[in-house]
């Protein structure tokens, strides 16, 4: 137990530092999760033995509901409803089509099954949206004619596709592929996953808005519930579980729900640690003994699929929509394959399905060329191609619900001695981009106008946009006892360094902001800004 937990904290560690070398290298961080996982492998130095792949696809699979969830809650609808008719039609008929293109080049240059062939193009089908978002966010790479938001909704929402494709080749397979039976299986999986994905996020929205969560934190906890629950359901009955985890997550997170911002925070934090569980785990189960053996025919799949198959697909579908040549070959480039696809191809490993070839490694080693090769010349070939929008934030395409936070109020009291008592609003100065947006009066609440007057005791609510880079912040707290050199001192008589500043004093329950002639007093806590440059992981 005591071993498991170390080397739990050590790899979480190892990950986070690695992200930091990525980073700066312009690698994708998923990268480094599995050449980690690869590290601490059976054929790595750690030589820990891991080769149970039931186990790896379960909690795989767990870790892709949460995942396939996040990446519909934090899909800006309004951003990507332009090119929404684009995105789907790449993550159902373009999955579609480069599966059917691959099946047919490894039946036709690799001599594999037919079957076996649309099998590997099914698993390979869909492009990874963790990939795909970890590129555009670190390197805030707002691409030109909404491409990044295209890009997030394609890579989000094909993977219950490639799923479907992957689960209906397999019965296929095994022999239980008549022709009613796969008409059903198709139907299932689209009807019950929909079904089930609008009625889950439409009770939970409501949910959330007239149900008062008592304690703080649980409004978090039913939203994980309902991610599980919005998968389990849709799977009990032959439906599409995946469809239904998506839907669900952008369907809610684009609903207007209590405490949204404090979700996003709490759902990025853990679909980033799934997101280095599920590489690291997926690396630690791959044994790079075995890779040479399968080397030559994935590395023939990766170039098809890179240079031929989604570049063709790509342009089939774009081009009536008019979209120009560059966006088209930055859409075909940023098909990038990852953790969807390996995890497809460990559950074709598990269902036993007596495949003459060693799926899974074929398909890792596809996955490592194209978020190795292709992830880290994505931003090179988007400035190559004038693709990028210097003029906007990549951010702004995501639902990180920036614009509820961005407004800021500072609340003034009107004590006797300050300026603003006795004018009326119009007369007042305000420091640019400010706005007086409320007076508190007694028990009454003043919209103020421009002759709206300002009486002794009210209380002056502004608005300012909000201070978004914290890095230079650095706030301590601080008790003033009797024996502090600070008490009954003025603030002008201390000998403070150039860089620190008492910014604000509590003192009996009440708030002041300080100036020159506050005394501090025994028992007041004083909020104090050391600004410095505080280097980030």
């Amino acid at each position: 137990m005591i071993f498991a937990l170390l080397v739990t904290s050590v790899v979480i560690i190892a990950c986070i530092l690695t992200n930091k070398i990525t980073s700066r290298a312009g690698m994708p961080a998923l990268l480094a999760f599995i050449v980690l996982g690869m590290f601490f492998g059976s054929d790595g130095l750690m030589k820990i033995p891991f080769e149970n792949f039931a186990f790896a696809e379960q909690i795989c699979s767990v870790a892709l509901i949460f995942i396939m969830f996040y990446g519909g809650f934090g899909t800006k609808w309004r951003a990507a409803k332009p090119v929404a008719v684009q995105s789907v039609l790449l993550s159902s008929v373009g999955v579609v089509l480069t599966a059917g293109l691959t099946g047919a080049f490894a039946h036709l240059v690799l001599k594999m099954n037919l079957l076996e062939g649309l099998l590997l193009g099914a698993v390979l089908g869909s492009t990874d949206a963790a990939s795909v978002f970890s590129i555009l966010r670190s390197k805030n790479l707002n691409l030109k004619y909404n491409t990044a938001s295209l890009l997030e909704l394609e890579s989000g929402s094909n993977d219950p596709c490639a799923y479907m494709m992957t689960v209906i080749l397999l019965s296929m397979i095994q022999g239980n592929g008549a022709g009613g039976s796969v008409v059903y299986l198709v139907f299932a999986q689209v009807f019950f996953g929909a079904l089930f994905g609008v009625v889950i996020a439409v009770a939970a929205g409501w949910f959330l808005r007239h149900v008062q969560v008592v304690t703080e934190g649980f409004d978090a906890a039913f939203v994980i519930a309902v991610a599980l629950l919005s998968y389990a359901l849709p799977q009990a009955v032959g439906g599409n579980g995946y469809l239904s985890a998506y839907l669900v997550g952008i369907i809610l997170g684009n609903q207007k729900i209590p405490h949204k911002a404090s979700l996003v925070n709490f759902f990025d934090g853990i679909t980033s640690l799934l997101q280095m569980l599920i590489f690291f785990l997926l690396g630690l189960l791959a044994f790079p003994s075995r890779m040479p053996g399968v080397l030559l025919p994935a590395a023939a799949i990766a170039l098809f699929l890179t240079f031929i198959g989604r570049p063709l697909v790509t342009w089939l579908i774009l081009k009536p929509f008019h979209a120009p040549a560059a966006q088209q070959l930055i859409v075909s480039w940023a098909g990038l394959r990852g953790a969807a696809s390996i995890v497809f191809a460990v559950m074709v490993t598990v269902s036993g399905a007596g495949l003459g070839r060693d799926l899974f490694h074929m398909v890792f080693c596809v996955v490592l060329f194209s978020i190795g090769v292709q992830g880290s010349l994505l931003p090179w070939l988007s400035g190559k191609l004038n693709m990028i929008d210097t003029d906007g934030c990549v951010l702004k395409t995501f639902n990180d619900y920036h614009e509820e936070r961005e407004i800021q109020f500072i609340q003034l009291e009107m004590k006797e001695g300050h300026p603003w008592i006795g004018r009326e609003v119009k007369e007042v100065e305000l420091p640019p981009d400010t706005l007086l947006v409320m007076i508190l009066r007694g028990k009454e609440t003043l919209i103020p106008k421009g002759n709206t007057g300002i009486e002794l005791n009210d209380t002056v609510v502004l608005s300012a946009n909000a201070y978004e880079d914290d890095s230079t912040i650095c706030l301590t707290e601080i008790t003033v006892d009797k024996s502090h050199e600070w008490c009954d001192k003025q603030v002008s008589e201390l000998e403070l360094p150039e860089d620190t500043l008492i910014i604000m004093i509590r003192r009996g329950g009440q708030a002041m902001i300080p100036d020159g002639m506050t005394g501090i007093r025994e028992g007041d806590e004083l909020v104090v800004n050391e600004n410095r440059r505080v280097g980030a992981v």
